[in-house]
């Protein structure tokens, strides 16, 4: 699987017209992105974009880009996130202490697109090795990227496109909690209108077909929150 596949982006930088290049071709490159231009305003929108990647620039009006870093870093819900920071500091101590940071690649403005490009994949691969493997498993699922088939406890499992993309979803991070809004963005796509009962109705049907033959079911509903992929249920 490419790392980029469906990978959204959060940028937190404050240029119009950066963003707008930024935009376009992360865009074209098939990336999802999400623009935040105050510092103050970058961590709600991890949490509300969950993003898998942020772009950041270095300075940001109100909260800096190295502080918004090391508070990225501290958050055990975005710790793991990696982050590219963006400046126009070409001082060695400084690329030095962006990296300290927590950031994970340091560009200095102007760059190519096709440089930045370049440094996320490689940075994708870093965080994401799962990303990179032709097939996801959680405890006796398996899921084959290449082929497009699931196998449970060695039977094949034949799911509909829908179900296999929300059965990929949930798969490449078990664990987490995904909110029907969440699972609609990544599934549907941000532009496709559908209602938030839809993904319930995917999810039974993931259900059904997950758990023929009275197997355990490792989707977790979350009152409230959404689901996830977790055999410890509660």
């Amino acid at each position: 699987m490419n790392a980029k596949s469906r990978a959204r982006i959060l940028i937190v930088e404050d240029d119009p017209a950066l963003i707008e290049l930024l935009k376009y071709n992360l865009q074209a490159e098939g990336f999802e992105t999400a623009v935040v231009e105050d510092g103050d305003d970058a961590m709600p929108a991890l949490d509300d974009e969950q993003p898998d990647l942020v772009i950041l620039d270095w300075m940001l009006p109100n909260t800096s880009g190295i502080e918004l870093c090391r508070q990225i870093r501290q958050n055990p819900a975005s710790k793991d996130i990696p982050v590219i920071m963006l400046t126009a500091r070409t001082e060695e101590t400084d690329r030095i202490r962006g990296l300290k940071t927590g950031a994970d690649d340091y560009i200095v403005k102007p760059f190519s697109p096709k440089e930045l490009h370049a440094r996320i994949d490689a940075v994708m691969r870093r965080a994401y090795p799962e990303k990179q493997a032709p097939s996801l498993a959680y405890g006796d699922i398996t899921l084959n990227l290449e082929e497009h088939r699931v196998i449970r406890d060695g039977d094949t499992i034949h799911l509909g496109p829908t179900e296999f993309r929300l059965l990929q979803t949930l798969m490449e991070k078990p664990g987490r909690v995904y909110s029907r809004e969440q699972l609609l963005d990544r599934v549907w796509g941000r532009d496709v209108y559908v209602e938030t009962r839809t993904v319930d109705v995917h999810i039974r049907r993931l259900r059904k077909a997950l758990n023929a033959g009275n197997r355990a079911d490792v989707i977790r509903t979350v009152r409230a929150a959404g689901y996830s992929l977790d055999a410890q249920k509660s």
